[in-house]
């Protein structure tokens, strides 16, 4: 058991709790409880913001959050909102936070199977005076100014460079179907329509046209042969 006194740094450096007899345990929540504070006070638990970020806890643990950005105006991912997985890693903010999309998305820096990102801050450029607040605002940037050259979805960054109208309509479906966005392609969301009769999982059929440029006899092949 250890005695110990709570202190905040920044704006809640005047704040301390009561010098009380903790766990390591509870100590150790405690300390979570004040680096999250320290580094994302201005997002953390809040309902809305005018950047249209937020951020959450997952059952009342500060190791795992739940983030959540809107879709950049102008983009194909406008209108959508999309679910990011937090992982605060014990040597935060030393080291980056763990960052991945649960909503799918297609977009060439983040892959369309996992979710994974391909960020600079998420990696070596990373600094310990960087926030959640930071890392959502630059995936938010990253939406509206992808990096194909520097790709996490090779076949999401070829699209991209090869046939830049079919990126755009076909990241604007991911968004309708996956994120709630309004607009989508009627032509793309009848060649959904006709595979997904013949008995295919409607996911797959996604993926399959995303990836096949939508032409249904080699996308239908492609999932044959799954």
């Amino acid at each position: 058991m250890y005695a110990i006194r709570v202190e905040t740094q920044s704006r809640l450096s005047s704040h301390f709790l009561p010098s009380v007899w903790l766990s390591s345990v509870e100590w150790v929540y405690i300390w979570k409880l004040c680096l999250l504070l320290t580094y994302c006070p201005d997002i953390l638990f809040s309902q809305t913001s005018k950047n249209q970020i937020k951020v959450d806890l997952v059952d009342e643990n500060f190791t795992e959050l739940k983030g959540e950005i809107a879709g950049p105006p102008d983009t194909p991912y406008e209108g959508g909102r999309y679910q990011l997985e937090i992982k605060i890693p014990e040597t935060y903010p030393f080291n980056p936070p763990k960052v991945r999309f649960i909503t799918k998305i297609w977009h060439p820096n983040i892959s369309s199977v996992t979710g994974a990102i391909c960020l600079d801050i998420l990696k070596d450029q990373w600094a310990a005076a960087m926030t959640l607040r930071t890392v959502l605002l630059s995936l938010q940037a990253l939406l509206a100014a992808a990096e194909p050259d520097d790709p996490q979805d090779a076949v999401v960054a070829n699209q991209y460079k090869q046939n830049p109208e079919m990126f755009k309509q076909t990241a604007r479906l991911w968004s309708h179907v996956y994120a709630g966005a309004p607009v989508s392609s009627p032509d793309y969301t009848r060649k959904i329509d006709k595979l997904c009769a013949m008995g295919f999982d409607k996911n797959a059929v996604i993926v399959a046209l995303s990836s096949k440029s939508w032409d249904v006899e080699t996308a239908t092949e492609l999932l044959l042969s799954n």
